[in-house]
């Protein structure tokens, strides 16, 4: 079984202490973020779990734990995503400085296989044009010499919630937003891609789209799969699945997995971000967080089944709680 950590919250980032906790109880739950009432358990046990997968902007509070991981004989690995972006498009974020900085430390403490640059969306807009991507992309790259070996990119869609926020964090700046993946601007989008691309090749980095229809393998660049299971079984000499994720977007390719914590719960509060479709439930949701108990929001009693797979005809204990 493969941990997502997280597509729903940056768990290194804020909830380092909430994910410890339950890596040393062995369990977590996970709610059905439509359906609070529906809860499932899994296992965070060694033997159950083949790897975790981390997703942040800024993993140096859990860091200091990764002794501990190691000890314990958990897999892990992280999608790092480090965007150039200025507070307009990523309020909370540290120094991008800082954020290299970590990435560096990182790579060195773990390996630069196992840590996986995003550049995460790409949005083009009046403030954000071609040619500043390819000068920022080229810059991080040659500061991230021997921290990784791949890269991801995906552009932003004007679709969706994120549509609606990224248009209310504007609202008055002057700034325009293009939809980049819209068909009368598919030209533009080749050409950022081929300065990606060539940017890759003088890094020696390997670079993949992230759930993007396009086709871009003219250009070199193929599609991605973040939770890898292929990746994952050469990294750990596992038997990881390498079934799709079928509760993923049509484009996506990642092999399943089981997603932490909660949507609405990063601090990051990044406009384009689709985990945070209701800003407005941020400080309510984080007042309901409890380090101790296994879900990261609220408290669930009662007879909760642990799964140590992800298919429920492989349910093997349970728990009371």
């Amino acid at each position: 079984m493969i941990i997502s950590a997280s597509r729903r919250t940056d768990i290194p980032a804020f909830y380092t202490d909430w994910f410890m906790n339950r890596v040393r109880a062995g369990y977590f739950y996970r709610v059905n973020p439509f359906n609070s009432r529906q809860v499932t358990g899994f296992s965070l046990k060694p033997e159950d779990v083949d790897a975790i997968c981390f997703w942040t902007k800024y993993p140096r509070p859990l860091m200091q734990h990764l002794n501990e991981l190691d000890v314990r004989g958990l897999n892990y690995y992280f999608q790092f995503t480090l965007n150039p972006y200025d507070a307009v498009f990523e309020p909370g974020v540290p120094p991008l400085q800082e954020r290299i900085d970590a990435m560096l430390e990182l790579a060195g403490r773990i390996g630069p296989e196992r840590v996986v640059w995003r550049y995460d969306p790409i949005i083009l807009s009046s403030v954000t044009p071609v040619a500043w991507h390819l000068e920022q992309v080229e810059r991080i790259a040659a500061r991230l010499t021997a921290a990784t070996c791949r890269l991801v990119i995906s552009f932003y869609d004007c679709y969706g919630t994120g549509q609606g926020r990224l248009s209310t964090a504007l609202a008055g700046s002057g700034i325009r937003v293009e939809d980049i993946a819209a068909p009368e601007w598919r030209e533009t989008l080749e050409q950022l891609a081929r300065g990606f691309k060539a940017c890759a090749d003088r890094h020696n980095l390997q670079i993949f789209t992230c759930s993007e229809e396009v086709d871009l393998a003219a250009i070199g660049i193929r599609h991605g799969a973040c939770i890898d299971g292929t990746l994952i079984r050469k990294l750990f000499k596992v038997t990881s699945s390498l079934k799709r994720d079928k509760n993923q977007r049509d484009a996506c390719r990642c092999t399943e997995a089981v997603d932490m914590g909660s949507y609405n719960t990063c601090r990051f509060r990044c406009s384009y971000c689709y985990a945070t479709f209701n800003a407005g439930m941020i400080e309510s949701n984080c007042r309901k967080h409890n380090p101790d108990s296994p879900a990261l929001l609220n408290e669930y009693n009662g007879d909760i089944e642990i799964r140590t797979t992800i298919h429920r005809k492989r349910i093997l204990r349970k728990t009371l709680l």
